[in-house]
């Protein structure tokens, strides 16, 4: 019982103390990390580390982005629960989870067997089932159709047009894009058929997208 609370009362912290003083205001958002159970998404031996104002690191290179960018991303997507959400790369799931709570259905592709396996169970012991996690590299993806909101949570050197290209009208996405150490956090809305508009939201530095890397600089 003790840990349960210790547990609550650190992410309880966590909303109060790192991600509502970081300009997350949205109560919806705020009420999902609040809810969702954070500590169940991270490895187990992390599991201490789940409430703190940190990347944890996942298998293959991958992590889990600070909360604080967490409760941004969630933010910024503005989702009211009828929308069609993408996320591309799985990682833990906890965002996945995240955004179908707050969205009316969740793709989610994560490029690793063994990732989208365990972010699919954590999902589900979670109770959602509005949530599908696939197992697939974005850059080889067909997508289905188009999505009105997309969390990409690999940085990327400059945004795939495949991704625009997933964009429904009006649809927005969430896309950490630059070159380390410093990277920008930007939303971009399609518009137009033509126009994206793009708005910057903060300087952050997240790891690669595998395949959205920069390309090789040659130095003689």
């Amino acid at each position: 019982m003790a840990g349960t609370l210790n547990f609550e009362r650190a992410r309880f912290n966590m909303v109060e103390q790192q991600v509502r003083p970081w300009d997350v205001l949205d109560s919806q958002v705020l009420d999902v990390l609040g809810e969702i159970k954070r500590e169940d998404f991270v490895p187990v031996r992390h599991r201490k580390l789940a409430f703190a104002d940190l990347s944890i690191p996942l298998e293959h290179g991958e992590a889990m982005m600070k909360p604080v960018v967490e409760g941004r991303l969630l933010q910024a997507l503005a989702l009211n629960g009828d929308e069609d959400v993408l996320e591309i790369g799985t990682g833990s799931g906890f965002i996945a989870a995240c955004l179908a709570r707050l969205g009316r259905q969740v793709v989610s592709i994560e490029r690793h067997a063994d990732l989208a396996e365990r972010a699919r169970a954590r999902i589900a012991a979670a109770g959602i089932r509005n949530c599908q996690v696939r197992a697939t590299d974005a850059f080889e993806w067909q997508a289905p159709h188009g999505f009105d909101a997309i969390a990409v949570t690999g940085a990327v050197a400059s945004v795939p047009e495949a991704f625009l290209r997933w964009l429904k009208p009006a649809g927005r996405m969430f896309v950490v894009r630059g070159t380390s150490p410093v990277m920008e956090a930007v939303l971009l809305t399609r518009q137009g058929p033509d126009y994206i508009e793009t708005r910057s939201l903060f300087e952050t530095d997240l790891p690669y997208l595998k395949g959205a890397e920069p390309a090789p600089r040659f130095v003689l």
